[in-house]
């Protein structure tokens, strides 16, 4: 056990180095154009330029290099996976997908499998027909769009056509692209606030009155200059439903009171959804007016089927797709469609009735969210839980139609409104498509088997999103149909068909192109650990449905002891037996893989309840790489020295790294905290929180106080960028040594054990080595 104990200790002073050494040597832009090249990792910051390949922002694969046969796939367990963020938003310098119009013909695409023209097609005979590099079918090419070819057989006008010379773009579709042959109207959003006594009490219902009245001017829209066409409407409730006439011609907003809701209907068509500038006297006044309205109420009952309902209708009447906006407090008990039960029950954990509580409670809201995607009607969910809500079943039409849930347990004004209008905000106003269909065509040889994250499909190829939004990211397995050749590589296509929010139809096209190799060694070379841990975590966490959360860890752990023994075996020197040899890119794999295994999804803490376990494994469902990696490793850096423009180099998560004397900041994606050690210097102080006393820092606060000293300022700067970079506002909790938060600060310490029993790294390490050995033997 010690020469493994060694070896594996010599391995574990890696994980921060393999990202520095990846920032040190990346100083170029990664440039797409090279078949099979691996980009940076997810966190280096590069710039990308497109010649020919989707940029890494919008797909990264688990493998560069895929192996040319289903046995050596098999022999490798590396799963072949891409991870696309269709909307991904782009860095400021570097160029939005182009919009190509092909005017009343639309896009032109192959014959037989109907792929998009991109830059895999070769032309031939002149220019005057193409030949398909996914299904080898020679096609036509249209009297508009021909062009000779050069000395190379391209076309001259290669360079000057998007969808000729660049790996992502848009095109413009036809009215054959659109619902029942008619061009879509601009999509609505719908606000459906729950007015329950709790909504009420916690101040949710005025904070987002109060909110809206400022955000309905920041609607989204496809040009700064012109007004958004997104028209809005508003509906409370509580045991019962309350619709607002908010037409322009009203002195006041009217009030309509459905009371029947087993059989939802909208009890008016005009004046329900309008043009924001229009009625905005109408809005306001409205908006004033619900907070008084329900200030004394009693009613502690809540509904949630026919909210749904509701906005589903209305959006039917008038014909178009759009997003309901659901603010919700309770677990929905009075008497409706969809009504739950308490089912949260200690005992099951641990059990084999454990994966029933990750399933949906009752049958209707899977129906309710089919009826929604072939509407476009997708939902967003605020909750503002005091107890059990079962977000299993409530965040089931959310994460069927390619919406979102966001959670404030416990809400408080005074320190999660910021937190939640954040969130709001940023929801509110972000780049969306409706009424989305999403296909992944791939070359012969391998197709698209499998696919994680939010959305809903009614047969095996096509993803449907009711709304897919630039966070939302969509893991698609591969798997072999047949062999591949070295000399042609393999090729996807993803093409997204959407609904701007200008109501304009399109279509979004990324093409990504890796080797294929016959040697395991060329598949070992090019991978991606971070993209591999994604898919992991995304197959894990589906696991939880159908699995007792321990045979789903064993996969796991038994997947990747596959993985490096069969690289052990066929690929690394036949050096001592005793060592832990790993590939140079997924050295980091044992690391990652521990810390998907002690997350609150698989192992939990006594004090994680259902509600957040259902929470996190619907979130890390459409989680693109990035946000995977910061999640499951959370980024610490040492704060004591701060210089202008650069950040100071991250330490390992274990408690070991901390020092008493010093000042960490914590980033998980979710929750950003300050570690402050009890024998800081007095200067530090100061200058952090304007007190020279470690008692007297109040760790109550949620901001850091604005103090006029370099250091003060920098620390703001790099909460704020951090802020920038995440979908979700991260509040920021101070934990000073030795107070009762550190126990929750400590929680995301993932090298060390874990309070639930998670292995610590190099126990893990150790752990991993004899089961690869075992394998071996």
């Amino acid at each position: 056990p010690t020469s493994s104990g060694m070896a594996a200790c010599s391995t574990v002073t890696l994980l921060i180095q393999v990202i520095e050494d990846d920032k040190a040597k990346t100083n170029e832009p990664f440039v797409t154009g090279v078949r099979g090249q691996a980009p940076p990792l997810v966190t280096t910051s590069f710039h990308v330029r497109d010649q020919g390949n989707a940029s890494p922002r919008f797909v990264r694969c688990t493998a560069y290099n895929m192996p040319c046969t289903a046995d050596m796939a098999k022999q490798s367990q590396v799963p072949l996976a891409a991870v696309i963020k269709p909307l991904a938003t782009l860095p400021p310098d570097e160029n939005p997908p182009y919009m190509v119009d092909h005017g009343e013909g639309g896009p032109i695409r192959c014959n037989r499998c109907k792929a998009y023209m991109c830059p895999y097609m070769q032309f031939i005979e002149g220019g005057r027909r193409f030949q398909c590099s996914f299904c080898n079918c020679v096609t036509d090419v249209p009297p508009h769009y021909f062009q000779h070819l050069d000395h190379t057989g391209k076309r001259v006008d290669c360079y000057d056509r998007p969808e000729l010379s660049l790996g992502s773009y848009e095109f413009l579709a036809t009215v054959d692209y659109c619902k029942n042959n008619k061009l879509p109207q601009p999509p609505a959003f719908i606000f459906l606030i729950d007015v329950s006594y709790n909504a009420v009490k916690s101040g949710m219902v005025s904070i987002v009155c109060h909110e809206l009245k400022s955000l309905l001017d920041h609607l989204p829209r496809e040009n700064p200059e012109v007004d958004s066409v997104v028209r809005v409407g508003f509906v409370t409730y509580n045991k019962v439903l309350h619709f607002y006439n908010v037409k322009a011609s009203l002195a006041q907003p009217q009030m309509l009171v459905v009371s029947d809701v087993s059989d939802m209907f909208v009890p008016l068509l005009d004046g329900f959804l309008v043009n924001v500038n229009e009625s905005r006297q109408v809005i306001e006044s409205l908006l004033d007016q619900i907070p008084e309205m329900f200030a004394d109420t009693r009613e502690t009952e809540t509904v949630f089927g026919p909210v749904i309902q509701a906005g589903l209708e209305a959006l039917k009447a008038a014909d178009c797709a759009g997003k309901l906006f659901v603010f919700h407090t309770s677990l929905p008990i009075a008497e409706a469609p969809g009504k739950l039960k308490n089912r949260e029950d200690k005992k099951l954990i641990g059990t084999d009735k454990e994966k029933s509580l990750f399933q949906p409670q009752v049958g209707f809201y899977n129906n309710l969210a089919k009826e929604c995607v072939a509407q476009g009607c997708c939902v967003d969910l605020f909750l503002f839980p005091n107890q059990y809500v079962d977000v299993a079943t409530l965040g089931v039409v959310p994460v069927s139609t390619g919406g979102s849930v966001y959670k404030y347990t416990y809400f408080q004004a005074q320190t999660d409104q910021e937190r939640f209008l954040n969130d709001l905000r940023r929801d509110l106003q972000k780049h969306v498509g409706f009424d989305a269909v999403m296909r992944v065509r791939t070359s012969t040889g391998i197709r698209a088997t499998d696919f994680f994250g939010s959305f809903y499909m009614s047969n095996t190829t096509d993803v449907e999103l009711a709304g897919l939004d630039c966070d939302k990211a969509i893991t698609v397995e591969f798997k072999h149909d047949d062999k591949l050749s070295e000399e042609t590589g393999a090729l996807m296509q993803c093409a997204v068909l959407y609904t701007s929010c200008s109501g304009q139809r399109r279509l979004r096209i990324h093409n990504m192109a890796v080797n294929c190799c016959s040697q395991l060694a060329d598949l070992y070379r090019n991978c991606e650990t971070d993209t591999i841990i994604n898919y992991f975590s995304k197959y894990a966490f589906r696991g939880v449905l159908s699995n007792p959360t321990k045979a789903v860890r064993d996969t796991l752990v038994n997947q990747c002891a596959q993985i490096l023994a069969c690289y052990r075996k066929n690929c690394a020197s036949p050096s001592s037996a005793g060592q832990l040899i790993l590939p140079e890119c997924m050295k980091l794999l044992p690391v990652y893989l521990n810390c998907v295994l002690k997350s609150d999804v698989l192992l939990p803490g006594a004090d994680v309840s259902l509600d957040d376990r259902a929470y996190l494994k619907q979130l890390i469902s459409c989680m693109d790489v990035a946000d995977t990696h910061v999640f499951f490793y959370p980024r610490l850096l040492p704060v004591m020295k701060l210089e202008s423009g650069s950040l100071p180099v991250a330490v390992r998560n274990s408690e070991e790294r901390l020092s008493k004397g010093g000042v960490y900041l914590m980033e998980t994606g979710l929750h950003l905290f300050l570690w402050v050690g009890a024998s800081v210097q007095q200067e530090l102080l100061l200058n952090l929180f304007g007190t020279p006393s470690f008692s007297q820092i109040d760790s109550s606060m949620i901001n850091l106080p604005v103090l006029d000293n370099p250091f003060s300022q920098r620390l703001r700067e790099i909460i704020d960028s951090f802020r920038a970079q995440r979908s979700r506002y991260m509040k920021l909790v101070v934990v000073k040594q030795e107070d009762r938060t550190e126990l929750i600060f400590r929680h995301f310490l993932v090298e060390d054990k874990s309070a639930s029993g998670g292995a610590s790294y190099v126990d893990f390490l150790c752990h991993m080595h004899k089961e690869i050995r075992q394998l071996l033997s």
